[in-house]
């Protein structure tokens, strides 16, 4: 039966593939790429001379059909630019297609930059949250964030260098200051793995550059800094100054430790 094979690729280090990964995209009859460029580099520096053809976000509504059909009678390799396809990556989409039309799905394990930030973080790695690229708009960052913030798993996320600073930021206002790891330009020669406080990632990395991957300590477990009546008095106060429900309610969950949903509860019955 033809085969979608699904085709980690290195994020950084042209070395980080497997001898299954590049015996199967020797073999494929076609590789679909993210960007057939930054693939061809990769095929070419292990000699493999596969056909190509593009798979992107901005062509997937017309190229997904054609690859359906190919699969019809092809084995096809899906590959992105970096790490394994559809993390974050249209490639979710073949993926799905091609399982609901019967077609036999296999999945090569390999590079990731979700696992590989994770474990050099040395947060823990028993449960955590992957969030993708953080929003790009401030207020609707502030909003995943502040919804994130009794959150006792890591979170892991990537972000920009020209959104970093920003983000950063973000994250202090909402979580606190936090234990996090930023890892820029991971496996490349410029690899660099900053651990500390969020404040002091803030102070690092004034000009940013290069690709960031961000994993980001989880609520502590601890008790509620203020009581029930304590939270609800804290809110009174923000609505006598004015304050909607969700920017009182974002403001209040650091300062006493509450959930969001249990905060709207007590919102709900102020006078």
């Amino acid at each position: 039966m033809p085969t979608l094979y699904v085709v980690p690729t290195p994020i950084g280090n042209l070395e980080d593939i497997t001898l299954r990964a590049l015996r199967i995209l020797g073999e494929v009859n076609l590789v679909a790429a993210e960007d057939t460029r930054v693939t061809r580099k990769l095929l070419s520096r292990h000699s493999i001379r596969a056909p190509l053809t593009s798979f992107h976000e901005h062509n997937k509504a017309r190229k997904l059909p054609e690859l359906l059909r190919r699969l019809s009678d092809e084995d096809i390799a899906l590959v992105s630019d970096a790490g394994s396809p559809a993390i974050n990556d249209p490639g979710q989409e073949l993926v799905a297609a091609a399982a609901e039309a019967g077609f036999a799905v296999v999945v090569l394990p390999g590079a990731s930059a979700v696992t590989t930030a994770l474990v050099a973080s040395g947060l823990p790695s028993d449960g955590f949250i992957f969030l993708g690229y953080l929003p790009r708009g401030k207020s609707e960052r502030a909003a995943l964030l502040s919804d994130l913030a009794a959150e006792p798993r890591t979170l892991v996320a990537f972000e920009t260098p020209h959104r970093l600073t920003a983000s950063l930021a973000d994250l202090r206002a909402a979580l606190g200051d936090r234990r996090i790891a930023v890892c820029r330009e991971m496996t490349k020669l410029h690899e660099e793995i900053f651990r500390g406080s969020i404040s002091e990632a803030i102070a690092h990395f004034t000009h940013p550059r290069g690709e960031f991957t961000l994993a980001i300590e989880g609520s502590p477990a601890e008790s509620p800094k203020l009581n029930a009546e304590e939270a609800k008095t804290l809110l009174a106060q923000s609505k006598a100054k004015g304050m909607t429900a969700r920017d009182a309610i974002s403001a209040a969950i650091p300062v006493t430790g509450l959930s969001r949903r249990h905060l709207y509860t007590l919102w709900l019955t102020l006078d």
